[in-house]
């Protein structure tokens, strides 16, 4: 049982994009490419590399584990009906979104740390890049972090405790993700994190939570880009 738990614990740290973020940028940053930091391009490049490296390991862990990555993502449910269902959850997240930042704004103003977001200021870069990063959003944000979500919860559910501590830690590591963006943000989007999560618990599907982060993030770049 205890190899068992040291066994979820470590492939979750390595399917956490962490340590495959720094490799990949290190290796990145050899080859001559500069601008990891600040440039759409080079960002794209860093994070779409870290997708296919982290769902690749996720795909290899869970065969190892004797299970289906299909079964783990997709489940038995129609997908037709979840990806719309994901469609339908985009303005609730936006609603969400709003109240949550407009509530902390009034009671806890000092959370907002950090006046100009620095990812919106990307997505303001011009045309391409807000494009680029619209594609970089969805399929580093939307897909992979809800493959990820998936692959440790289940995880914490076999091996680490249960369900309802995996949604509270991955919640709270997945806002403390956003730290860069400002301590409301961090409550914000910890708070999403939970509710994308135990929507997969729910619908054993990650279709759903994909449509529906993919979707958000997709509006907010293109709310940022021609909206300022």
């Amino acid at each position: 049982m205890t190899r068992a738990r040291t066994v979820a614990a470590a492939e979750i740290l390595l399917c956490s994009g962490f340590p495959t973020q720094i490799l990949i940028g290190f290796a990145l940053a050899l080859a001559g490419v500069r601008g990891l930091g600040t440039t759409v391009g080079a960002i794209a490049t860093l994070l779409l590399l870290d997708t296919a490296v982290v769902v690749t390991l996720m795909v290899l862990f869970t065969r190892a584990d004797g299970q289906s990555p299909r079964a783990l993502w997709l489940g038995s449910r129609p997908p037709l009906p979840e990806a719309v269902l994901g469609i339908s959850l985009v303005p609730v997240v936006f609603a969400l979104v709003a109240v949550l930042l407009t509530t902390l704004r009034l009671v806890a103003p000092a959370l907002r740390n950090v006046p100009d977001n620095p990812l919106e200021a990307l997505a303001r870069q011009g045309p391409y890049e807000s494009v680029l990063f619209g594609i970089v959003v969805i399929i580093s944000g939307g897909v992979r972090e809800e493959l990820q979500r998936a692959f440790m919860l289940r995880r914490f559910e076999d091996h680490l405790g249960g369900g309802t501590v995996g949604v509270v830690i991955l919640s709270v590591a997945f806002g403390l993700g956003h730290v860069q963006q400002g301590w409301d943000a961090v409550v914000t989007t910890g708070i999403l994190g939970a509710f994308w999560a135990v929507l997969y618990q729910r619908r054993r599907s990650t279709l759903a939570p994909i449509v529906s982060h993919a979707g958000f993030n997709a509006l907010e770049v293109a709310r940022v880009a021609l909206l300022g």
